[in-house]
């Protein structure tokens, strides 16, 4: 009999059921990362877990065993090629009502998931992007965190059913382009990077900061601020990122045409050469 390895933890035990009272589920109220992990190794580790602590202080989730969770993961990880690690964190089960129990416990959620499967010209050539009618609603106090409410980003990705369109990408309220649904977005105008100032609204992405990083070690001016969509279609180079897709460039926004540029490319040679932070 052949024994199926164990691919989701709750509050690290075998499981696949948390309590119909946990806030996760009743309110979003909760943190989650999405982590790459390449020949048992979880890439970007500590940047992932950096974003977490600091979601949880904001949220007031409480301190949450990094070392206990960084264990859990190796063991679901141990002897996989590629894979998706997800870690959830919750409020924990506190009754009904939004009001949270003083005294609760989170729930810690570990899942392991099969590398999703996107063609390589993704990654060579480059893809094709909407824009998004959805439109993401400015919140400061929420800003930046990946938290468990990703009901906008559902609603975009239900408006297109195109193998050919990779992304969507989304504006907030005001008109500003913000992110992608699963992505965060750098523009190239002149030689400079630009990437849209979250402080309102959107994911602040692991790889997102990652490639910051990486361009300043190569003098690359990265400038953080409101983006117009004529911005983005007078841009000379677009690109998205997140932890699984690395960069994906941008060949297409709706009916706006781009070309695969040099920035994009170099930032892409950066990243496959890159110290990738990982554990093992």
């Amino acid at each position: 009999m052949t024994v199926e390895p164990i691919r989701v933890l709750v509050n690290g035990e075998a499981s696949n059921a948390v309590a119909t009272t946990d806030r996760g589920l009743l309110y979003g109220d909760g943190l989650f990362e999405t982590i790459a992990c390449v020949d048992g190794k979880l890439q970007l580790w500590h940047l992932h877990m950096q974003r977490l602590q600091a979601g949880c202080e904001r949220l007031g989730l409480g301190d949450i065993d990094i070392d206990a969770l960084r264990d859990e993961c190796l063991g679901l990880v141990d002897g996989v090629v590629r894979g998706v690690l997800k870690v959830i964190i919750t409020r924990g089960t506190g009754g009904r009502g939004y009001r949270p129990p003083e005294d609760v416990t989170a729930t810690r959620i570990v899942q392991l998931h099969d590398w999703p499967m996107h063609p390589e010209s993704a990654h060579a050539q480059g893809i094709s992007t909407i824009i998004c009618n959805t439109r993401l609603g400015q919140n400061p106090s929420l800003a930046g965190m990946k938290h468990l409410n990703r009901l906008e980003q559902v609603m975009a990705r239900r408006e297109w059913n195109d193998e050919a369109i990779r992304e969507g990408l989304m504006l907030d309220n005001t008109g500003h382009v913000i992110e992608g649904t699963m992505s965060n977005v750098f523009l190239v105008r002149k030689g400079r990077l630009l990437t849209p100032d979250l402080t309102r609204c959107g994911v602040a992405g692991i790889m997102r900061a990652h490639v910051m990083g990486l361009a300043a070690q190569e003098n690359m001016t990265v400038d953080i601020r409101a983006i117009t969509l004529t911005e983005l279609q007078q841009a000379d180079e677009v690109f998205v990122c997140n932890s699984l897709i690395a960069i994906w460039p941008v060949r297409r926004v709706d009916d706006t045409t781009f070309e695969k540029g040099p920035l994009t490319t170099r930032l892409q040679a950066c990243l496959a050469r890159a110290n990738d932070d990982s554990i093992t």
